[in-house]
């Protein structure tokens, strides 16, 4: 049974699900390397808004040194870092993690083999995060998405097993969850969407939504998401639709066939659902490193494994590659690889 559970990594996403779960009555530890916002927590609570509703949650927050003062493991430990910090976070959950525990990797980007290799795949489980979320002040999350579906959680085998039936039990109370038998299929979804919003929201400055409903940003965005799900498919992955539109359908765009009426799509999605602003583009905003290298860049990576061209990610990698840590955003970084579109 999941009773104690810790996040390592309390950003945007991570302080709505533990703030939702505390409110809830869950036994949360929300542990991050921010000090300003653990004391934030500690002294005021957790203040929630957006989608989520507006709340102050008291919770319990720890700053990582203080995770040393824990004596009592917990059932699930998620990982909710940037992938840059993955093995480091997962090598220190583990110390902590009770012995029939399980270490959930709820990151954006490909990150499950990496968990699983430090922590053990017999105790590690998947979760797709659809939320979208933003945090611009310590202390203060806020969930930005009008989806339903929120999370989807996944053994790496495919198999439902009660583990994953209790974590998605559990995670009904920040929104809906359910158990996929397709993890790795669903991450491939999930890093299209990343790769389509996240770089050209960076680059531009504009928000998840906006940059689905601009044309011309929005075909680069459908050219990097068919490139995704490419390699992915090649990777022996049935990658699951993308805003709930068929992945094939980004394929046929790509190969010249429906792009039009595929952006029409995008766009009244976007506006139905709204949202904030990409998880890069809070980086960029703070000055912070990006992932940018486990997002389109790991299309690219796998994509010269497998033997598949990938020429629109490998272009928006090299030019936030090129920008450097502390860019400020403009829509004309984003001029080379608009140019390359079919006209």
């Amino acid at each position: 049974m999941i009773q104690r559970i810790a996040i390592i990594g309390a950003g945007a996403i991570g302080c709505v699900v533990g703030g939702m779960l505390s409110r809830a009555g869950k036994d949360v530890t929300l542990v991050d390397q921010w000090p300003e916002h653990v004391e934030a927590m500690k002294k005021v609570g957790l203040r929630l808004s957006g989608t989520c509703g507006d709340h102050l949650v008291p919770v319990q927050a720890l700053h990582i040194h203080e995770l040393q003062s824990v004596t009592r493991p917990f059932d699930a430990i998620f990982i909710a870092v940037k992938s840059y910090d993955t093995e480091w976070a997962t090598a220190m959950a583990v110390g902590y993690l009770a012995p029939d525990g399980v270490v959930v990797d709820f990151q954006n980007g490909l990150n499950d083999e990496r968990v699983a290799a430090v922590a053990g795949r017999h105790r590690t489980l998947g979760c797709v995060i659809t939320i979208g979320a933003g945090m611009y002040e310590p202390g203060h999350a806020m969930r930005t998405d009008t989806g339903t579906i929120g999370f989807k959680i996944g053994e790496h085998d495919g198999r439902v097993t009660e583990r994953a039936k209790a974590l998605a039990a559990l995670m009904n109370a920040v929104a809906e969850t359910h158990v996929t038998t397709n993890l790795f299929g669903e991450r491939w979804s999930k890093l299209a969407i990343n790769c389509m919003a996240n770089p050209l929201a960076g680059l531009t400055g504009l928000g998840s939504a906006e940059v689905r409903i601009d044309p011309e940003i929005s075909a680069v965005g459908v050219h990097l998401g068919a490139e995704c799900i490419m390699v992915g498919r090649a990777a022996g992955h049935e990658v699951e639709p993308i805003y709930g539109v068929p992945a094939q359908r980004f394929v046929d765009a790509y190969e010249g066939r429906g792009l039009k009426g595929l952006l029409a799509d995008i766009a009244d999605i976007a506006r139905k659902r709204g949202g904030g602003r990409p998880s890069l583009l809070q980086d960029v905003m703070r000055g912070r490193r990006t992932e940018i290298e486990y997002l389109n860049g790991a299309v690219c990576e796998h994509g010269r494994r497998l033997g598949v061209k990938t020429p629109y990610n490998d272009a928006v990698v090299a030019i936030v590659r090129g920008l450097g840590v502390g860019f400020k955003p403009d829509r004309r970084h984003l001029d080379p690889v608009i140019a390359m579109l079919p006209k």
